[in-house]
């Protein structure tokens, strides 16, 4: 694997961030009790969310042996190979939320393998085009914080990740965040949403046709 890893972030109530300006959106769930991603930043009372960690990575070196594999037609190595690919990235994606639990908010954390693997651990690893955060538009952004493109590591049009083999996500802190899922947008959401991104309805529609009333 290889990547930038880690950025600790502190977002301001105006979204700037250590010389950064991270405009980010996400949409609100429309059932009670309504919840948003950023509900979960976990603030001090003075207008600052803190413990709001981005990372991404990507798995090297496949293309030359998937080259290999279609020489050969070998087409059972070639999806054994992208398959437990996937499963290092996403393996890479759980060792880092352990690394920013224990070197950032949960230090004296001790845990079982099977309290890590029922998810008995402080925090939540959402990624843009999970069901609390389903704007994969969004992800241009951790890309251009994180300088992904530094270690090979790209978006396509429609925002897929390229290589496949690679994790993007977000790390949030709060004692209380959960996953959850953003139910239905009903229009006046959609244009609101629009235009605190600052696109049309149209573009934004494209993004969210699958939770759109």
């Amino acid at each position: 694997m290889t990547g930038p890893f880690l950025v600790r972030l502190a977002f301001a109530e105006d979204g700037t961030t250590a010389g950064h300006t991270v405009p980010a959106h996400y949409p609100a769930d429309v059932a009670a009790p309504q919840l948003s991603v950023l509900d979960l930043g976990a603030t001090r009372g003075d207008g600052i969310f803190e413990t709001i960690s981005l990372g991404n990575g990507h798995l090297q070196a496949l293309e030359p042996h998937l080259a290999r594999f279609k020489a050969a037609n070998d087409d059972y190595s070639d999806i054994l190979l992208k398959a437990l690919a996937d499963r290092f990235a996403e393996a890479f994606a759980e060792w880092l939320h352990e690394r920013a639990r224990r070197e950032w908010y949960a230090p004296g954390e001790q845990l079982s393998e099977e309290d890590l693997r029922v998810g008995r651990f402080r925090g939540i690893r959402p990624a843009f085009g999970y069901p609390a955060c389903p704007d994969h538009s969004e992800k241009a952004k951790l890309f251009d914080l994180l300088h992904a493109g530094e270690i090979g590591l790209e978006l396509t049009e429609s925002f897929a990740m390229t290589p496949a083999a690679a994790v993007s996500g977000i790390y949030l802190a709060h004692p209380d965040a959960k996953y959850f899922a953003v139910g239905r947008i009903g229009r006046d959401q959609l244009e609101d949403y629009a235009g605190r991104k600052g696109e049309s309805v149209l573009q934004v529609e494209q993004w969210l046709r699958p939770n759109l009333s």
